[in-house]
């Protein structure tokens, strides 16, 4: 068998049920974010926006006192906060021996980031001009929204998978659906990019996740089997 056969036959034997999941989430993330993209760039409409903002400027006339804990929430999923993090969790995780979860962590935020900005760069779309903070860049997709389910599902992954902790899944998820919650409270995005930067952060971590498990053990598995066949 020479090596090339070798690899293919790996590569199918690690279909696993996790792959074949992971594969259906992505294109639902997929899905998800091309809807979006048609109902703002092709269809035009902006009745899910204007419902969301309306909910949202309703629950501020409601409780005012609201703004102030949004504003905090928010920050969680910015780049002064994700930037430092993101670099001092995969040191951490690599200084306690924990190498190829740094490497998760590190790819997954590296590629969210530029993935994000091009893909606001390719749609062009300005913000809403009443955000209740300043606001920087372009809207479609939401990066807070996008970077959040990047960092913080890649975290609640981590834990659960490597380190045992499960229970911290389910309050990871909520707390990166209350931060996408506060771009549309504060006016900094509409709707419509919040739940696109929820899809395309979520079909980017399944796709890196998938690239990196499919790498690490085609590698380990293909090594082995070179050294069989010598």
């Amino acid at each position: 068998m020479n090596r090339f056969t070798s690899r293919l036959l790996t590569l199918i034997g690690l279909l696993t049920a996790e792959v074949v999941l992971g594969a259906v989430l992505f294109v639902a993330g997929f899905a998800l974010f091309f809807y979006m993209s048609r109902v703002v760039f092709v269809h035009h409409s902006m009745a899910l926006d204007d419902w969301a903002g309306g909910l949202m400027d309703e629950l501020r006339y409601r409780f005012p006192d609201l703004t102030g804990p949004m504003r905090f929430v928010t920050f969680f999923a910015a780049l002064p906060f994700l930037l430092p993090v993101g670099i001092a969790v995969p040191v951490l995780l690599h200084r306690a021996g924990h190498t190829r979860e740094a490497w998760h962590l590190v790819l997954a935020m590296l590629g969210g980031i530029i993935l994000n900005q091009l893909l606001k760069t390719y749609f062009n779309r300005p913000r809403p001009s009443n955000a209740l903070l300043q606001t920087l860049g372009l809207s479609f997709p939401s990066g807070h929204a996008m970077l959040a389910v990047t960092f913080y599902g890649c975290l609640a992954w981590l834990l659960a998978r490597h380190f045992g902790r499960p229970g911290w899944v389910v309050p990871l998820l909520l707390w990166t659906l209350l931060i996408g919650l506060t771009r549309v409270y504060l006016h900094a995005h509409y709707a419509t990019d919040v739940l696109a930067g929820f899809a395309g952060g979520a079909a980017w971590l399944v796709a890196c996740r998938l690239g990196i498990r499919l790498f690490w053990k085609e590698e380990k598995e293909v090594m082995g089997a070179d050294t069989l066949s010598e």
